[in-house]
């Protein structure tokens, strides 16, 4: 189960260049059920993603780059590329704030993952964390990689 606020960001953290990032790029290969390729530097990853906001069902499975190569022949969606920085908060808890380059560059969203919901709705955000948008659609990996970046 994976349990995560996302918000818009009002201004990156002035020390970003400390923390190291991953390069990622991700597609659907469905979007109902969601089923989403990514490459995470040389590391690719199979997701099949449950529905809800706050909460859902994730199932991860590594694949190689030629399952990769081979599967992102059926993608339904153009790709999204970004840097995801993992910035430790408080009491153990990480941001990953996502810089989109390609179609989507200028967006900037964070997400934190969380053990239960009460966590999650208790949680107290840093300054720099904008808008919380983890109720909003528009702003799920999926739309944004079908429509861009919301208006």
């Amino acid at each position: 189960m994976e349990i995560e606020r996302k918000f818009l960001v009002k201004s990156c953290p002035s020390d970003i260049e400390k923390y190291s990032f991953i390069s990622m790029e991700q597609t659907y290969i469905s979007t109902s059920p969601t089923i989403r390729l990514r490459r995470e530097n040389e590391k690719f990853v199979l997701t099949v993603k449950g529905s809800g906001l706050l909460s859902r069902e994730e199932f991860e499975l590594e694949i190689t780059k030629e399952q990769y190569d081979n599967l992102i022949l059926k993608r339904e969606t153009p790709f999204v590329v970004k840097k995801r920085y993992k910035i430790p908060l408080y009491d153990n808890l990480v941001a990953e704030l996502d810089v989109y380059d390609g179609e989507l560059k200028g967006l900037k969203t964070v997400e934190v993952e969380f053990n239960t919901e009460s966590e999650a709705n208790g949680f107290v955000s840093p300054s720099w964390f904008g808008e919380d948008v983890t109720m909003d659609r528009r702003y799920k990996n999926t739309s944004l990689s079908i429509y861009g970046i919301p208006k």
